[in-house]
């Protein structure tokens, strides 16, 4: 049974405006490492923040563990955003801030930004978070300020603060983009990984199909926000890819 079932999604950002998804469906299973791929302008960003209505959708349904998230209050919709994980493209890290704070941000959702604001984080807390960084390579960085890190110890911190929210499902947003090659294949990797670890599904938006075809083993292939493929990564051929692509401008 999938966790994350996605029905005839439609958005579009202003009421006359284009769409940018159009009727758009697939589902995502417990084990799945999922890529969406597709040139710039697909609507690939969208849909992964209208998975947990950072994006408002205008249409359709957003099924996650059989709660359609279209339909909740603001006050349940809180609560369903701590289940969700996000990794994004620029970090989104409080610079100023040590890369434990960073960290132990994820748990917001949890002790409320009154406690957070003090540090008043239970012992348990502390102790995953210094657990987590210890997984992801950054325990010795405990005590530096963000914006002393290199951009892949940056994502690094990003992985170890959605991890934190114990996530019931990871959305990457180009978690690679701002990456070299070197480091964007070593952060996909680690994602992998702790995807299987702590076995939690990954939706990842990524727009380096050598690197989507290499770790993820589903594709969402976009094109002017309609689906041109959903299939296992081995059912994807370099016709499909022009196909997806064919709209891009170089």
């Amino acid at each position: 049974m999938p966790i994350l079932e996605v029905k005839n999604l439609a958005a579009r950002y202003t009421n006359s405006g284009p769409e940018i998804l159009k009727n758009l469906s697939f589902s995502v299973e417990a084990d799945d490492f999922f890529a969406v791929i597709g040139p710039s302008g697909a609507g690939k960003s969208t849909l992964i923040r209208c998975i947990n209505r950072l994006v408002e959708p205008t249409g359709g349904e957003v099924i996650l563990y059989g709660t359609d998230v279209l339909k909740l209050s603001s006050t349940g919709l809180r609560r369903l955003r701590r289940n969700i994980g996000m990794i994004f493209q620029e970090f989104n890290l409080v610079d100023r801030m040590s890369v434990m704070d960073n960290v132990l941000s994820g748990r917001l959702g949890y002790v409320g930004s009154t406690r957070s604001l003090f540090k008043l984080f239970p012992r348990s807390d502390i102790d995953r978070a210094l657990r987590i960084l210890h997984r992801v390579g950054l325990l010795e960085f405990v005590d530096k300020r963000a914006d002393a890190l290199s951009g892949g110890q940056r994502q690094r911190v990003g992985i170890a603060r959605a991890l934190m929210q114990e996530p019931k499902l990871l959305l990457l947003d180009e978690p690679t983009s701002s990456l070299d090659p070197k480091i964007s294949r070593e952060v996909m990797a680690l994602v992998k990984e702790i995807a299987g670890e702590f076995r939690v599904p990954v939706l990842c938006n990524i727009h380096d199909v050598q690197l989507a075809t290499e770790f993820c083993n589903r594709i969402l292939g976009l094109q002017d926000g309609m689906k041109m493929f959903d299939g296992t990564t081995e059912t994807m051929d370099q016709q499909k890819l022009d196909e997806i692509y064919a709209m891009e401008v170089l």
